[in-house]
């Protein structure tokens, strides 16, 4: 056993988010009389959700069986905010019939007339034209100023108005605090974008609250107009309190944004070995970094429960260290009270082992130029192997249905009794070790567990095998069975590390296109054990897998990127107890999915990947570092703004303590007052 000293974590540090330390002056905000969003505690409560859609939008495959669309009537809609998204959903409502306006800061006068939509760069000729709907698609943070900046004056009194940010109590107090009574209003979410919807709106939600109708049919009617533009495009509509929206998005929509940020710190790469896990967290980096800052700051900053879930993202993180750092310290304390002077033997091996490793990785460092999608041409196909699984647990078996079929033998040995499955295989099984080998199996495919795999292979009496058996591992990681191998194997026996890179869930309609990986670690020159070892790859080119030739250190090298990461990333989410929602977006869908994968396996398998993988320990710190890095982030810019608000209350109060201090022969007014409490 390789010592783990050095993998030993640094001295305790503070906890990745020290949130409270942040978090208390914020509780004096409103002392100070800045205008900031409060922190205030929800009492959550479950409210009724209105859910209908029409299946018959355009883009659907609807049959003439399904309802007929809403009724339709062309509205005046002025978009306010003409950036990205106001453009995006300007092609959908000049598509459905519907006269637009807009106004933006930037001059979008060009992109306007393509589109046939009138621009105004003065909210003042805009308002003059009477639009039954405003529609503001405004950055969260820019929201309040531009709706302070609109000539309301000029509009009609009962006009409607519609918001589509990301965060909808701030969006009702806002709306309700500045708008005339008589003005109607609508907190809306398109919970899509240009690029999750740009094949169709279909399926997608649609979170709305009508806020303020008046009581008018005509007014009614309107708003109803306004709601079947999403609904004739198929859209899932969702009625929800704005609290409630908030709630729901802050443990999926901000956990989802800050699980992709985080990610893209790390600045991960396709690999020649990704998973189906691996590539969903890609997607959600791709996805999730194509927004602004300011709108995953707008998440945090004005949603009341973004807080919260930022201190349980930090608190699963905390927990999840704490089991691996406490794991491997039992490890050590093992080792250092139960055989020292093995444990200096092993440190020695391990300094050595380390230095071999490390020039293995820089000779094999390079991707390799091609991949073989068929290895054993020259094998005749009629050639069957003699194969002893050694673990006949989930994996062992799923393996072995399929080697099976292929018409090899199967022999099973497990130090649990599986003879019942065995025998429903057509398999023989072996509770007895020695009893396998004297049946001189061609092949030994080790299907255990990463902590278990030493004990294993030290409990085989080699000596009633033949000299020159193949032995075969699908472990996750590759350098520690390649050298546990080579150290405790005679010089005799071929060896072939090999990782199948799916497993009975994902593997479980056919292993085509999946990654089969290998490196033909020792294997002899003549032909029969060159037939041999092309054989047992054939078990796997057959089915159509993806066969992968790449070094164990190579493997390791990418795996601890890919792989480590997926998996950690999947049990801290699942931690946060993550459920689905009645507003689902399609990167949430990924995080719940992605948690259910991991979740199935056992924690021996992570523990295993961070514990026998030299590299899975840099990605630990990597992903500290990333969580550290948008902390600060996040609370910098919260700094940044609060600091603003206070100097700028300090101006204001110098100019009144500039005043003559009130004194007992003269009546101080009511400011006089304030002003000397102020300065006192």
């Amino acid at each position: 056993m390789l010592t783990l000293l050095r993998l030993l974590p640094p001295s305790p540090k503070s906890s990745l988010f020290s949130i409270s330390s942040f978090c208390r002056p914020l509780s004096q905000i409103q002392s100070l009389s800045v205008s900031f969003p409060s922190v205030r505690c929800l009492s959550f409560r479950r409210t009724r959700l209105h859910i209908r859609s029409f299946s018959s939008a355009p883009n659907s495959n609807s049959g003439p069986s399904e309802a007929p669309s809403p009724p339709h009537r062309p509205l005046k809609i002025a978009i306010i905010g003409f950036g990205n998204y106001g453009q995006f959903l300007a092609r959908t409502l000049v598509a459905q019939g519907h006269t637009i306006l807009a106004h933006s800061r930037s001059d979008y006068s060009d992109l306007a007339q393509k589109l046939g939509i009138s621009f105004y760069l003065n909210p003042h000729d805009l308002c003059e034209q009477h639009p039954e709907v405003i529609l503001l698609c405004t950055s969260i943070i820019s929201t309040k100023q531009v709706l302070k900046s609109l000539p309301l004056e000029r509009l009609k009194r009962s006009t409607l108005f519609v918001d589509v940010l990301s965060v909808k109590e701030f969006a009702k107090d806002l709306l309700k605090d500045l708008l005339p009574p008589d003005f109607d209003i609508i907190c809306s979410h398109p919970m899509f974008g240009p690029q999750s919807a740009k094949s169709s709106w279909n399926g997608l939600n649609f979170v709305y609250e009508k806020v303020r109708i008046g009581d008018e049919d005509s007014r009614v009617l309107r708003a109803e107009d306004f709601l079947a533009i999403f609904e004739r495009e198929g859209c899932r509509m969702v009625e929800m309190s704005c609290q409630e929206h908030d709630k729901l998005a802050a443990g999926s929509q901000f956990i989802t944004h800050t699980v992709g940020r985080i990610l893209g710190m790390l600045s991960l790469e396709s690999t020649p070995i990704n998973t189906k896990g691996y590539e969903a967290l890609l997607d959600l980096v791709e996805n999730t970094c194509r927004d602004s800052f300011d709108l995953y700051y707008g998440l945090f900053l004005y949603n009341t429960s973004a807080l919260e879930m930022l201190e349980k993202l930090d608190s699963a993180f905390d927990a999840l260290r704490k089991e691996l750092f406490g794991g491997l310290h039992d490890v050590v304390r093992r080792q250092l009270f139960e055989n020292p002077q093995k444990l200096q033997e092993s440190d020695l091996n391990g300094a050595s082992l380390a230095s071999s490793l490390n020039t293995m990785r820089s000779e094999g460092a390079s991707q390799p130029d091609e991949y073989r999608g068929h290895i054993s041409d020259s094998v005749n196909g009629n050639s069957k192997l003699k194969i002893a699984i050694v673990g006949f647990g989930n994996f062992g078996q799923f393996l072995a249905k399929t080697i099976v079929r292929q018409g090899h033998r199967v022999l099973a040995y497990s130090r649990t009794d599986y003879s019942d499955v065995a025998q429903k295989l057509g398999i023989p099984f072996f509770a007895d070790a020695d009893d396998l080998c004297e049946e001189h199996p061609e092949v030994i495919l080790l299907c255990t567990s990463i902590l278990s795999t030493e004990k294993v292979l030290r409990s085989l009496p080699l000596q009633r095998l033949k000299r020159s058996t193949l032995f075969v591992d699908v472990l996750s990681v590759k350098e520690f069975p390649q050298n546990l191998f080579v150290q405790n194997l005679p010089p005799d026996f071929d060896i072939l590390c090999t990782h199948p890179m799916f497993g009975p869930e994902s593997g479980k309609h056919g292993w085509r296109g999946l990654t089969f990986l290998f490196d033909k670690v020792r294997v002899g020159s003549d032909e029969i054990r060159l037939s041999r070892c092309n054989a047992f790859l054939d078990i796997f080119a057959r089915e159509g897998c993806r066969m992968v030739d790449m070094s164990c250190a190579e493997h390791d090298w990418y795996a601890a990127g890919s792989q480590f990461i997926t998996h950690t990333v999947g049990r801290v989410l699942e931690k946060l107890k993550l459920e689905a929602t009645p507003i689902n977006t399609k990167g949430y869908e990924t995080l719940l999915n992605l948690v259910e994968n991991t979740a199935g396996d056992s924690f021996d398998l992570y523990y295993g990947l961070f514990m026998y993988n030299k590299n899975a320990m840099e990605q630990l710190e990597k992903l500290d570092l990333a969580f550290e890095s948008l902390r600060k982030q996040l609370f910098g810019t919260l700094h940044g703004v609060l600091r603003k608000q206070l100097f700028r209350n300090a101006e204001k109060l110098e100019v009144l303590t500039e005043k003559p201090v009130p004194n007992a022969s003269e009546p101080a007014t009511s400011s006089d007052q304030e002003c000397w409490k102020l300065s006192n």
